[in-house]
């Protein structure tokens, strides 16, 4: 077997883009969206169609409802080509706003429902702020599962699992990025910073029983991936599934749903939180380099949109 088959034995694999023709091809049990690869999308003349199909079914509504259909559009899709679930993102500049968020992912799922498409399919995508998690947890209640991103600190993760979301997604890439750019130094392997952060989420979920599934996200080798094999899900570009579906060398499980002993367990509350994340630089600055970005390209999004009206 290749590596990415040999993945699949431990690990479920997801497929981080919106290029359906690269689902299809790694038969994935997932995939997962953002805004950034929403736009990378539709500028390709395959995906046009999409967003034409968005503007001219609804030539009076909002951009904002615009972006909502060619969201849902895309992930309707998807789930043609995957057997499990699609995430779809909020719009980031909600992020510090528990009602507004709560109302957006009330409105996607009824969107996705009138598509036809059950919302245990669909994942909402939120970023992992105090707000963000408080407005899963109210989701969750209702039955509409949730997905936290730009997820880097081990408060974050704690905080989700203690709202009882269904996934969270910390994001290996940017932690490396991070450590790389601060340090100077390369880290291969186990040596990861992105990778060691993820362990340690993954053991203490499993030490106190949380059931908040651990989806590592935004890889930037294979090496990170491998590093990670036995974790719940691994979301991951077409170009790595390639490089992993390219190499016959062994792959073993490095993660095992086990206890740890000597781990304390910390009560989540928003004071702990917000001191948590303040002390952590890294998680501060890349959670609000991350919302910039996705602000930065859902305005772009509507920009196109608004052209093309």
């Amino acid at each position: 077997m290749n590596q990415l088959e040999q993945l699949k034995q431990y690990t479920t694999v997801v497929a981080d883009t919106g290029d359906f023709q690269s689902i299809k091809a790694y038969t994935p049990q997932d995939a997962t969206t953002n805004p950034s690869l929403i736009l990378k999308a539709v500028q390709k003349p395959e995906y046009r169609p999409l967003l034409e199909k968005a503007i001219l079914d609804a030539p009076h509504a909002s951009i904002d409802d615009i972006v909502d259909n060619l969201l849902i559009g895309f992930g309707v899709e998807i789930l043609k080509f995957v057997p499990g679930r699609v995430s779809t993102e909020i719009d980031a500049a909600l992020s510090f706003d528990t009602e507004a968020t709560v109302a957006k992912g009330r409105e996607l799922i009824a969107l996705y429902e009138k598509a036809g498409v059950a919302r245990e399919r669909v994942l909402i995508k939120i970023a992992s702020t105090w707000e963000g998690i408080r407005a899963a947890e109210i989701l969750e209640q209702e039955g509409i599962r949730c997905n936290l991103t730009l997820l880097f600190s081990l408060c974050q993760a704690i905080a989700c699992a203690e709202a009882g979301v269904q996934l969270i997604s910390p994001f290996v890439g940017r932690i490396y990025d991070w450590h790389k750019k601060s340090t100077g130094l390369e880290y291969q392997g186990a040596d990861d910073p992105g990778v060691q952060s993820v362990k340690r989420i993954y053991q203490y979920y499993r030490t106190f029983g949380y059931q908040t599934e651990v989806m590592g996200a935004s890889f930037r080798n294979t090496s990170q991936i491998q590093e990670l094999a036995g974790c719940d899900l691994l979301t991951i570009s077409p170009d790595l599934l390639q490089k992993l579906a390219d190499s016959d060398a062994p792959l073993e499980r490095k993660l095992v749903a086990e206890a740890q002993a000597g781990l304390e367990k910390i009560t989540m509350d928003e004071k702990t939180f917000r001191f948590m994340l303040n002390e952590d630089a890294m998680g501060t600055e890349k959670l609000a380099e991350g919302i910039r970005a996705f602000v930065a390209d859902s305005i772009k999004l509507k920009q196109m949109i608004g052209t093309m009206r």
